[in-house]
């Protein structure tokens, strides 16, 4: 993250999370301190942020941001539905998405221009609710929809349980690399509520610092 970052205003209950964290993890007590000046910043407008997420599905970091890029020299530097609506799916499939994934952000697109999802109303909804609606498109499972309610919503207390890279970081820092189940990792992360979403950001962090951005 670049010094400009820093100027982003951060999410008003982030000092609140990192006292707590800090005294209720002794993980978390050192590992915070190691990422000063940086928070969770969005990631654009509702549409942009589930786009992102599909493209982003099973590829790494790198890979995301590669195909990203060549995605918006097709669709426009600030995807709309309207512009990936005008594309094809081969033209899609040229910029490096799969089929499958290119008929998942058509179809996101569609839900968007047809206002089959209220994007408008996320901000007062709760985290299933919100979930539920996200998770009736095509390509958008829970962690997607947690990945949503983390980047684009800043939801406070959000633990993406399917996210491999946070199971890998409780893996290292508090079980010394040997796996960790689903029942272990939630058990973790009680000490953490009600900010399990900056519990998550910082453990994320200390894995791969690009691997969350804005």
């Amino acid at each position: 993250m670049s010094s400009a970052d820093t100027a982003i205003a951060k999410p008003a209950y982030w000092e609140e999370a990192v006292a707590h964290l800090m005294r209720r993890d002794r993980i978390l007590k050192k590992l915070i301190p190691q990422h000063p000046e940086v928070w969770l910043t969005t990631r654009g407008t509702p549409f942009v942020t589930l786009a992102r997420a599909i493209v982003g599905q099973q590829v790494s970091t790198a890979a995301a941001q590669s195909i990203w890029g060549r995605f918006t020299e097709v669709v426009g530097k600030r995807p709309t539905p309207a512009a990936v609506q005008r594309v094809d799916i081969e033209a899609l499939r040229a910029a490096g998405l799969s089929k499958r994934k290119a008929e998942y952000v058509h179809d996101l697109a569609e839900h968007f221009a047809q206002r089959k999802v209220h994007p408008e109303k996320w901000a007062g909804m709760g985290d299933e609710d919100v979930i539920a609606e996200l998770v009736a498109i095509r390509g958008i499972g829970r962690w997607t929809a947690e990945m949503f309610l983390i980047f684009n919503l800043q939801r406070p207390d959000v633990m993406p349980l399917d996210d491999l890279g946070l199971l890998k970081a409780i893996s290292l820092h508090y079980f010394s690399g040997e796996p960790v189940s689903r029942f272990e990792a939630r058990e973790v992360s009680l000490a953490w509520q009600p900010w399990r979403t900056v519990a998550t950001w910082y453990l994320w962090r200390s894995l791969e610092p690009a691997a969350v951005q804005d």
